[in-house]
């Protein structure tokens, strides 16, 4: 046998059992589970943190700032250092808008060893203890939340007897590199941690969407979260995962009412929010990256490229192998393209895309070790057991 047609079954192998065997991770009806009216509806309060988003908070406060929620409910932002009057827009559109009371925090420059969106997040979480919640929600500041999605997450969290009840934003895809890159980006995520297994109460998977995330207090306090994990620059997977460990119950799905107003419209700005997490999810280790992008190759790189140089030297059994790759992955990639609602048609690229996310993990290995790794907003941060970026 040659060399291609060992590499293109492979590929085909790896194929069949993703296909199979990693929680049919591709399938896209994973919602919030059913819903159960509690007798007495919780008190929760909503914790935002902020740095530089007036761009896009007339968008996204108002949203949840209108919460019809049948109990009581509070929204704390907390200012991160901004300095495109993000506080101060927020207390105006509260004044303009009404609805749930918002109080506005700064908690000043995170100390050394923690994240800046994690610090807000403790201090966010300060205010909010005052109120005695039952529940925190942490949601990001370029998330809009359709009326009754706060009721309807603490429902679920009821009915299923969950302690973190996490929704994967609906990101944007108006321009022709958002089509192109964004659902992969949920479909690459999924791959690594398949919303079903997340829910099981004897798997060991787990992970959250950092842009909406409905936590217990209780359980936050028995994870020690924030501070648990005050380094953590993939923050939401970092969560549920200590919540798990202490016994907590995750569930996360995706959401159909909950959207990122966020703009991605150049390549650029999608690479950079790709890059900047990419090499800590590799944990910073370079045979991890090596292997990582090994696989990206034999998995989604080698089918095509199999199939044009079977078909090119004659070589049967390589380019029908090949091809069935390639036809397991369209096939996979087709049920988060229409989630998405865009056409079947783009799921024979995903080769492509996946190509630019391989550059953009090289890229993130490279902007580490020269020092300006996990950069975001102003702020570079080091790996743990380093210097703390600023």
């Amino acid at each position: 046998m040659s060399a291609l047609v060992w590499i293109a079954a492979a590929s085909l192998a790896a194929w069949l059992w993703l296909l199979l065997g990693q929680g049919f991770f591709w399938r896209t009806d994973v919602r919030l589970p059913p819903l159960g009216e509690p007798r007495e509806w919780p008190d929760v309060c909503v914790v935002v943190p902020a740095r530089d988003e007036a761009a896009v908070l007339p968008l996204s406060l108002p949203t949840l700032l209108a919460q019809d929620y049948p109990g009581r409910a509070e929204v704390f932002l907390v200012d991160d250092g901004s300095t495109d009057g993000t506080g101060d827009l927020a207390r105006e559109l509260a004044e303009r808008h009404g609805g749930l009371p918002l109080t506005v925090g700064s908690p000043g420059d995170p100390p050394p060893g923690w994240t800046g969106k994690l610090w807000a997040v403790r201090h966010g979480v300060g205010l909010a203890r005052a109120r005695a919640p039952e529940f925190l929600l942490l949601t990001d500041a370029d998330i809009a939340h359709a009326p009754d999605s706060l009721e309807r997450l603490v429902a679920a969290a009821h009915a299923g007897g969950f302690d973190l009840v996490s929704q994967m934003a609906r990101l944007r895809v108006a321009g022709t590199w958002e089509r192109l890159v964004v659902p992969a980006f949920v479909y690459f995520f999924a791959q690594l941690y398949p919303f079903r297994r997340i829910g099981r109460r004897a798997s060991r998977t787990a992970a959250a969407a950092g842009g909406c995330v409905l936590l217990r207090a209780e359980a936050a306090a028995r994870a020690g979260v924030p501070d648990a994990i005050r380094h953590a620059v993939i923050d939401d997977v970092a969560l549920a995962r200590a919540v798990k460990r202490t016994g907590g119950r995750v569930w996360l799905g995706l959401a159909d009412r909950v959207d990122s107003v966020r703009p991605y419209p150049r390549l650029r700005d999608l690479w950079r929010m790709v890059s900047r997490s990419a090499y800590a999810q590799l944990r910073h280790n370079p045979l991890v990256l090596l292997g990582t992008v090994a696989g990206l190759a034999l998995v989604y790189l080698a089918p095509p490229v199999v199939l044009v140089a079977g078909l090119a030297t004659g070589g049967a059994a390589a380019a029908t192998a090949a091809g069935l790759a390639w036809l397991v992955m369209t096939a996979t990639y087709v049920p988060m393209l229409r989630y998405y609602r865009l056409p079947p048609l783009l799921a024979p690229l995903l080769p492509f895309t996946a190509s630019l996310y391989l550059l953009m993990t090289v890229d993130s290995a490279v902007r580490h070790y020269r020092g300006r790794g996990a950069a975001w907003k102003g702020r570079t941060y080091a790996r743990p057991g380093t210097a703390s970026g600023q």
